[in-house]
């Protein structure tokens, strides 16, 4: 009994030795826990705050959108949308490798070139995927749940107008940065300045919660350009119905305002869509009404007669003999297609005589005709600002030959771009007053420079109407209801070995209306292929068209309304209803 008591109560203090040490044992290891928190949350705060905020504080981007560029009535020619770039962190995808077929699917790529693009990058820590995708199509991707997946909200340009103002507008590479046109002329002033935020991300790698901000964005500066969209249409259709009929190379058409010089429409052919990238090449998308050059042929005419009454030795009275209807100057026979005889400068002009241009040139002094060329822009930049204009081609006087100084005379041996030649045309229609080129529209018109007299100006302007009437070489460029001042060309391309004889350029130039020019346009037209191919009959239609709609859609007054006949006003009066 006493053996068995004792074993009991040896049972009892065992098991409250092991009691004991078991609470003491768990007390050790509370207090230890107890003492570790406090360690971590009191004296090591700071050092663990700090991981934390390693681990799942991140600065992100806030990208800043583009200015929005508008026609002078606020129609939209390039705006902002948003999309999402689908970007990685490699080495936080990487225990999720094997779902690269699921991600290339939702992503629209192949799998194995995504697979070849993330384990070459897993030394990274971000790796565009694939960049502007829509909302919709990001949050697909984001559904999958893949760790290190992430979305970026970025910026897209688009162009409502397409092809119409592709040449003026240009467009913008995938950083949304300009690269041609006006987006890269005024990528200064378009450019947005991107922000930053700090933000809290989960184990995945998503963004859960912004934190504080950083910098706010600051969102480009809206562009109000020159360009009427109405005029724009206009331009582009007529033009690409006429490059069309005539199955021509290509074409320009440029319509200043002669008050402002203002750019109101430009448009070429062909042309490109700049929301579609696989048309990006240099062939489709350089502006030609800036860029390209070309030989004015007679267009150039009405400047040398402007050289010949600044000169003062001619009176737009002053009369000049072609016979027997051609030139020898050098070794080089300049003919008419017939002997004109005693001609004023007025039917120089409206009949286009070669010899008699060349006639009056070859009294001018050099340097007087050099200085009236280069009064009127010809050999210089404008002020467009365009990227890639040309400045033409006028070589100095001091190292002109007489020969030089005869076909200069009639538009060969030198080259201007539409733009150029529009701006000439719109000098003479402000009164010899040339403005300033501007692709941006204005509060106020900019100051001119007088380059001719404003009496030799209206001379020349009223030449210049006599071209578009019967008898002259420019009838088709007439628009009813409206006097129309203006001068056909039609020069031959240069070809290797000289001028090629099967390959022309059709021009016409001139202003409307002549009593007081509101509008200056320039029509050129790249080897025209059929039996036409004058300026008379390619270019002088197009011009009429352009100009009849834009004068009505502007609202410009006729000012040649035919006379009425007084009987039929009275009869009129006397079947009106207020006389019933």
């Amino acid at each position: 009994m006493t053996r068995g008591a004792e074993t009991k109560q040896q049972i009892a203090r065992r098991f409250t030795g092991r009691v004991t040490l078991v609470t003491v044992f768990f007390g050790l290891v509370a207090a230890s826990l107890v003492g570790r928190a406090v360690h971590l949350q009191v004296l090591d705060k700071d050092f663990l705050n700090q991981q934390a905020d390693t681990r799942h504080l991140r600065t992100e981007k806030i990208s800043a959108h583009r200015g929005t560029i508008t026609d002078r009535n606020g129609e939209p020619l390039a705006i902002s949308t948003p999309v999402d770039s689908i970007w990685a962190n490699p080495k936080q995808f990487a225990p999720a490798v094997d779902s690269v077929p699921k991600l290339a699917r939702a992503l629209g790529i192949d799998s194995q070139m995504l697979m070849r693009r993330i384990t070459r990058s897993m030394d990274k820590e971000f790796l565009y995927l694939k960049r502007h995708l829509s909302p919709e199509q990001a949050e697909e991707v984001l559904a999958l749940n893949l760790p290190g997946i992430n979305v970026q909200r970025e910026y897209r340009r688009y162009y409502p107008a397409s092809e119409v103002t592709g040449h003026l507008v240009g467009f913008t590479n995938i950083d949304d940065e300009g690269q041609e046109g006006l987006e890269l002329a005024f990528n200064h002033w378009l450019a947005g300045e991107s922000g930053a935020k700090r933000v809290l991300k989960d184990r995945l790698g998503r963004s859960i919660e912004n934190v504080a901000s950083i910098r706010p964005p600051h969102h480009g500066k809206d562009l109000k350009t020159s360009i009427d969209l109405r005029l724009q249409y206009l331009a582009y259709r007529t033009l690409k119905a006429a490059i069309k009929s005539h199955n021509a190379r290509s074409g320009s058409i440029v319509v200043l305002d002669v008050k402002t010089g203002e750019v109101l429409a430009m448009v070429n052919q062909p042309t490109y869509n700049p929301n579609d990238r696989s048309q990006f090449s240099a062939e489709r998308y350089r502006n030609r009404a800036i860029t390209d050059i070309f030989e004015p042929g007679s267009s150039l005419k009405p400047l040398v007669v402007a050289a010949a009454l600044e000169s003062g030795q001619y009176r737009p009275s002053s009369i000049v003999d072609t016979a027997p209807g051609y030139v020898v100057v050098g070794p080089k026979k300049i003919e008419d297609t017939r002997n004109l005889g005693r001609v004023s400068l007025t039917t120089i002009l409206a009949r286009s005589s070669n010899v008699g241009i060349t006639k009056l040139a070859m009294t001018l002094q050099p340097d007087q005709l050099w200085d009236t060329m280069t009064h009127f822009g010809l050999g210089e930049l404008t002020t467009s600002g365009f990227p890639g204009e040309s400045a033409g081609m006028l070589t100095h006087y001091s190292n002109w030959r007489p020969i030089s100084q005869a076909t200069l005379a009639y538009g060969y041996g030198i080259s201007v771009t539409p733009l150029q030649l529009a701006q000439a045309y719109a000098a003479i229609g402000d009164d010899g007053n040339m403005r300033p080129i501007s692709l941006v529209a204005l509060e106020q018109p900019n100051d001119g420079e007088q380059v001719v007299g404003a009496d030799t100006a209206i001379a020349v302007r009223r030449m210049l109407e006599e071209v578009v009437r019967p008898g002259g070489t420019g009838t088709k460029a007439a628009v009813d209801g409206y006097r129309i001042a203006g001068k056909t060309g039609t020069a031959w391309k240069f070809a290797t070995g000289g001028y090629s004889q099967d390959k022309y350029i059709s021009i016409f130039a001139g202003m409307a209306p002549a009593s007081d020019p509101r509008l200056a346009t320039v029509v050129v037209i790249d080897e025209p292929s059929g039996e036409l191919y004058y300026g008379s009959d390619v270019a002088a239609p197009v011009f009429a068209d352009v100009m009849s709609e834009s004068l009505r859609l502007l609202a410009v007054p006729p000012d040649a309304m035919p006379a009425r006949d007084p009987g039929s006003v009275m009869q009129a009066m006397a079947t009106s209803p207020e006389k019933q």
